[in-house]
């Protein structure tokens, strides 16, 4: 049985149905990218399994448990974390603020007075900054950070849920070519090893083709193929509707 499960997941808006009957698994420690052209419905989708919109029908299990139609926090504490197209931090506080904030919620701590608070999940917030490789950034404000290292502070603050799932929304949007390939590396190498499940999309083919395991491609809300990545590249649908003739060879 697959760690994160959807089955006939359908979401329309009036007249327009934007998901349309999606279904696939996911399992411990696997990258699998979503794509497809502008209008897809990867958004949508994204959305519903992160309990920011309610399907229509369809259902999402997770570890064996319906999820449907609960809410992002209590998604999240079930231990399903989740990183936006737009980097999402406290841009006043420090980097460290940031990730001792986040521990102390998962703890239930946030009730109390912050700083005694934080000095609990210090130890904690500093082997995540690690984790992620941005240590030595710990004490600037988040609001002074180039976007590549604002986007590792993201996935930190994902990660201090101690998700064993992590849904990835455009991961990386905003970054030089240099900062996504080594963003990529990261996360593929934290799922493999640490056995958390990946979902992400992703306009970065070479991002895609890279690092995913399978590949979902969805056109007007409804999936049209789905594999490893070599075979995605090949598939004369996926090239017709999204890829191109020219799809894009992995970086070696």
């Amino acid at each position: 049985m697959s760690l994160f499960a959807v089955d006939g997941l359908s979401k329309s808006f009036g007249g327009v149905r934007a998901v349309r009957e999606v279904g696939f698994g996911l399992d411990a420690g696997e990258m699998l990218a979503l794509i497809g052209p502008n209008g897809a419905g990867k958004s949508t989708c994204f959305n519903v399994l992160t309990g920011q919109l309610a399907p229509d029908v369809g259902r999402v299990t997770f570890d064996g448990h319906a999820i449907t139609g609960l809410s992002p926090q209590a998604i999240w504490r079930l231990g399903i974390g989740r990183t936006f197209q737009i980097a999402a931090t406290f841009r006043s506080l420090t980097v460290r603020e940031n990730v001792e904030t986040a521990l102390l919620s998962r703890a239930g701590g946030l009730r109390g007075f912050w700083r005694p608070a934080a000095g609990r999940v210090g130890a904690q917030a500093g082997a995540l900054l690690a984790r992620v490789g941005i240590a030595g950034l710990s004490a600037r404000v988040c609001g002074t950070l180039a976007y590549g290292d604002l986007k590792r502070v993201e996935l930190a603050l994902a990660l201090a849920g101690q998700p064993r799932l992590l849904l990835m929304d455009e991961p990386t949007a905003g970054m030089a070519p240099a900062e996504r390939r080594a963003l990529m590396a990261l996360v593929a190498s934290l799922a493999r090893a640490e056995k958390i499940a990946v979902l992400f999309t992703e306009h970065d083919m070479e991002a895609v083709f890279s690092h995913a395991d399978r590949v979902i491609v969805l056109d007007r809300g409804a999936k049209i193929a789905e594999g490893p990545p070599a075979a995605i590249r090949a598939d004369a649908r996926v090239r017709a509707v999204y890829l191109g003739k020219d799809a894009v060879e992995p970086r070696r």
